[in-house]
Order: structure tokens, then C-alpha cells, then sequence
């Protein structure tokens, strides 16, 4: 199997969770790699997240927006990269349904910005996109055999609609101009440094206010998650093993129910579930249950390290340790954050916040009390 080395890397996104973990992590084990995070510094990013690179001589960090032609252009030049590895992103598919127009922007504006740089330059020799599982719509709940990389893009939420559409822009991009691409869909990941808007350090963080667990409808949604160093260690492998033009599923069959996930951080907290975790509202739509097949990336040499409760664990001791690392992060514990997506800061809507703290017992949406 050929391998495949670069020389100058561009990582978009680089200070936010999974990619920020992808750049610590090529640093360390590539001295030689020249690495150039870029990134706008969004709500969910964070300088923090690339402290253990920072004084690495292969590194170098620049504050500014996929969405900039110029800047795009400049650096692929200027640092002369033959390599792109595409985060950058918004992800959270709550904020979706309330600022769609930024999830466009973001997500496929941005992509196809860096894809007409990549054309323009004519010196990129990797460029491999990150994308979802959830690009993949809903999958049947007695599945037993999960969506595989051909598999029909059935997008069902405006962020994952928009992952598909970029998706699209660089596979067209492969095909008109011979842009060496590479496309990722990953499941959830779970972990130290992601911003808690998210479900797992979402969970967390309330458990360590002693305050209710919010779960969208009944709880049965099924997801699978992995811990991310395991999904540092896939976007390694697939930067150095992948095969121009081919999509990798980075996923794990083990799958849990967003109520147990909820129970395990109960009870890894001593707190009774029946008194902590309230069902509210749903979303508009709310996929039952992604699945997918992981074998590619497997045949690459790839495979799940860390077991659930073990990387949970890690994750909880760690947001112990690092209660304030993002700041005032309590509009992102809201059971529906929506962010209004202003410019140099985190700017949410509050009216649950007070009404969480003060939950004599779960309730569902009927107003009945139950688990």
C-alpha cells in the first residue's frame, strides 16, 4: 500500500474539538510536517485547544475566514501546501434550524472558496474533506448492515443538507478538474476540548452544577460515538493510507441510546436519573439512528482503541479539571441552544436556563414524569 507524504499541511478550523486533536496530534509525530492552522476563532473554537503545539517550529497559526479568497489564496502560496485537511465547519444541527443561512455560508461557501483556490494554485496533491454520518439521513431501526460509502445521501436537518452540498462541490471538483479528494463521514465524537453545546460535555457540565439533564423527545435516538484520539489516529491514516477520489466511514458499530448515555454520566456522578434527566420538546426533526460500516477504513489498518466507559471517564475527569475552559458556556447548556451568530462572541437565547436549575423530576413532553 503506498504511502503518502506531505510536506505542508493546511488544517482549517485547526482550534476547534476533532481538528484541533488532528493537529496535536500530526505535530507530535511529524516533525517534519509544517503545519498551518487556520481558523476564524467562532464560538467553538478555542486557541487553548492547540496549546501543546503552539511552540512546536512546524507550527503556525492564523486567525482568518475560509470564506476570504485572498487569504485562502495567500496562504496556499505564500506557505506553499500541498495539503489540505478541511474542518472547518458549523456542526451543531439545533443552531441549524435557526440560522440555516450561516450553515450555507459556512459549509459550502467556505468549501467551494478552498476547492477554487485548490484549482487556481494547482499545487495541492491531498485535499481531504471532512464531512457526517448524518449525510446519510436516518437509517431503518432494524438495520443490521450500516450505510456504506455509496450509499444514497438522504439529508433530513439544514446542516447536514449543507455537508452533503459540499460534498457535492468536491466531488465535482475531483471529477472537472482532477483535485486529488478525499472525503470523510464521521459518527459522533466525544472528548476533552469540545465545546458543550454538544451532548456529551453538554451532559457533563450540567451534572457538575448539579443541575437536570435535558434529552430532545424519549431518549430511544441511537447514536454511535468515538473518543476522539481514535479519530485523530483515523484522519492519520487516512492522510498518509487513503486512495484519491474514495469517501471513508470513520464509525463504530457499538451504538447507545441518547437515554443511557445520559445514565452512565448520572451515575458516573452518583445522581439519581429519575430526579436528574427532564425529556423536553424534540427537535423539528430528530434522526432515530445513525449507522455505519466501517470496514474501509479498516482494510487501511484502523481500528477503535478506546472502550466507552474508559473514554468517558477521561472525558469527565478532564471538564473536571477544566470547568472554566470555554468561559460562561451556560447559554450552550440550554435543552435548545440557538445561537444568534454574532460576530466575537457567544451570544445565546437564556429563557430555560433558570427554569433547569429549579426541575423537581424528568418529565416528557406530555408533562407526565417518567423514564
Amino acid at each position: 500500500m503506498a504511502t503518502y507524504k506531505p510536506r505542508n499541511i493546511l488544517i482549517t478550523g485547526a482550534a476547534g474539538f476533532i481538528a484541533s486533536h488532528v493537529t496535536n496530534r500530526l505535530i507530535r509525530n511529524y516533525p517534519s510536517y509544517k503545519i498551518v492552522a487556520l481558523d476564524k476563532l467562532d464560538y467553538c473554537s478555542n486557541l487553548k485547544n492547540l496549546h501543546p503545539s503552539k511552540s512546536s517550529p512546524n507550527f503556525k497559526f492564523v486567525e482568518g475566514d475560509i470564506g476570504s479568497a485572498d487569504l485562502v489564496n495567500y496562504l496556499l502560496f505564500t506557505e506553499s501546501i500541498d495539503t489540505i485537511m478541511h474542518f472547518a465547519a458549523q456542526t451543531h444541527v439545533d443552531n441549524s434550524f435557526g440560522n440555516s443561512f450561516e450553515f450555507t455560508k459556512n459549509n459550502i461557501y467556505g468549501t467551494h472558496v478552498l476547492l477554487e483556490a485548490c484549482k487556481v494554485t494547482g499545487q495541492i496533491r491531498r485535499f481531504i474533506h471532512v464531512s457526517t454520518d448524518e449525510v446519510y439521513g436516518e437509517t431503518d431501526e432494524d438495520a443490521v448492515v450500516g450505510n456504506h460509502e455509496a450509499s444514497q445521501l438522504l439529508p433530513s436537518n439544514p446542516y447536514s443538507a449543507t455537508k452533503a452540498g459540499a460534498e457535492m462541490l468536491v466531488m465535482a471538483y475531483g471529477r472537472s478538474y482532477g483535485l486529488p479528494v478525499i472525503t470523510t463521514r464521521g459518527n459522533n465524537v466525544y472528548g476533552p476540548n469540545q465545546f458543550p453545546e454538544k451532548l456529551i460535555p453538554k451532559f457533563i457540565l450540567l451534572a457538575m452544577r448539579g443541575m437536570v439533564l435535558p434529552i430532545h423527545g424519549d431518549g430511544s435516538n441511537v447514536r454511535s460515538y468515538l473518543y476522539c484520539e481514535d479519530v485523530a489516529e483515523a484522519f492519520e491514516v487516512i492522510l498518509h493510507r487513503g486512495e484519491v477520489g474514495h469517501v471513508y466511514n470513520i464509525g463504530t458499530k457499538k451504538e447507545r441510546r441518547v437515554i443511557d448515555v445520559a445514565k452512565d454520566i448520572c451515575k458516573l456522578f452518583l445522581m439519581d436519573p429519575e430526579k436528574s434527566i427532564e425529556f423536553v420538546e424534540n427537535r423539528p426533526f430528530n434522526d432515530q439512528r445513525y449507522f455505519l460500516d466501517d470496514q474501509k477504513l479498516k482494510n487501511l489498518g484502523w481500528s477503535e482503541r478506546v472502550i466507552w466507559e474508559e473514554g468517558l471517564k477521561k472525558t469527565i475527569d478532564w471538564y473536571t479539571k477544566h470547568p472554566n475552559w470555554w468561559g460562561d458556556v451556560s447559554g450552550a447548556l440550554l435543552p435548545h441552544p440557538r445561537m444568534l451568530m454574532i460576530p466575537g462572541g457567544r451570544h445565546f437565547d437564556f429563557e430555560e436556563l433558570n427554569r433547569m436549575s429549579h426541575v423537581n423530576g424528568p418529565k416528557l413532553p406530555n408533562g407526565k414524569s417518567k423514564l
